[in-house]
């Protein structure tokens, strides 16, 4: 795979795999109803960077919600230096996969680019590299990618005065596209919907609400922001997606001072008309600081809940 083709492999979800299913009451994290048009036999790839700076993979999905036994690659990055991450892209090869993505090391950003063996561990033969991007990361909280049908590629970042920001990124080189102020109770922002002129996210906030912020492409920026739930959301932070059915999106919550996990079936995101159905807790825990979803390539990726 070329460098090129690697960098524009932005982020997607793995491939939707069919669960048994069966009804489970909700718990108190966040009332919800059964989600028409959307099912539960979905799964996502979610991923973590350990204190010790390896990186991990895990499925999850059914109903009970169960949790694969999580896959390491060890000695991904230094020890605990790694505070935020994107969505990372993992793509077959013929000797393992290449991985890409960015994250957030201190006050810089960085490209990660490497390979994986065989067994999952790092590929000594492949060009690894953690190239930095820039510096004046220190102070934001949230940084996400979304490429649509390598089309465009576009970067989100939230700072801690609750301003989002908006760029596009090439080979080299991040473009400020705008920014928005007004998110500083923000506490997760997952991505659920992409088309060629706009972004969804779904992002809970400290309050407990749950809301869509619709960024259409076109400049200025200028986001659209709807209420989904008033409360009943604010005991997570991070959110990770992965499409589910034909227009609704699997949604993983986790708490990380309980280092617990719960799932959603979301239908297409619509105001207060958004059906949301718990699917439960996850049968396993998530221990580690720093989360992310696992991705493919573009073209396999059209996250249509939103």
């Amino acid at each position: 795979m070329t460098g090129r083709k690697l960098f524009r492999t932005g982020l997607a979800l793995a491939g939707v795999a069919a669960l048994a299913t069966a009804a489970l009451a909700a718990p108190a994290q966040a009332s919800t109803t059964a989600a028409t048009g959307t099912t539960a036999a979905c799964v996502l790839s979610a991923g973590a960077v350990t204190a010790a700076g390896a990186q991990t993979t895990s499925s999850v999905g059914g109903t009970p919600p169960v949790k694969s036994q999580t896959v390491n690659t060890h000695g991904v990055y230094q020890p605990g230096k790694v505070r935020v991450a994107s969505t990372f892209i993992r793509e077959p090869n013929v000797s393992g996969a290449d991985i890409s993505g960015f994250v957030l090391q201190g006050d810089s950003l960085y490209r990660s680019v490497f390979g994986l063996d065989g067994t999952n561990e790092i590929d000594p033969t492949y060009p690894s590299r953690l190239t930095r991007v820039g510096g004046g990361w220190s102070n934001y909280t949230v940084l996400e990618v979304s490429e649509y049908k390598f089309e465009r590629d576009m970067a989100y970042g939230l700072r801690k005065d609750g301003t989002l920001f908006r760029w596009n990124y090439t080979t080299g080189s991040w473009r400020s596209t705008g920014s928005a102020p007004g998110f500083g109770s923000v506490k997760s922002m997952a991505l659920i919907g992409k088309t060629a002129t706009y972004d969804m996210f779904l992002a809970n906030l400290t309050g407990g609400a749950l809301y869509s912020i619709k960024i259409p492409t076109a400049a200025p920026m200028k986001p659209v922001v709807t209420k989904i739930r008033p409360s009943g959301w604010g005991g997570f932070e991070k959110l990770i997606a992965n499409k589910c059915g034909a227009s609704g999106t699997l949604l993983l919550g986790i708490d990380k001072d309980a280092k617990a996990g719960f799932t959603y079936a979301v239908s297409h995101a619509n105001g207060a008309a958004t059906v949301i159905q718990n699917l439960g807790k996850v049968n396993s825990t998530f221990p580690d600081a720093v989360n992310f979803r696992w991705g493919v390539v573009p073209d396999l990726d059209p996250l249509t809940g939103g």
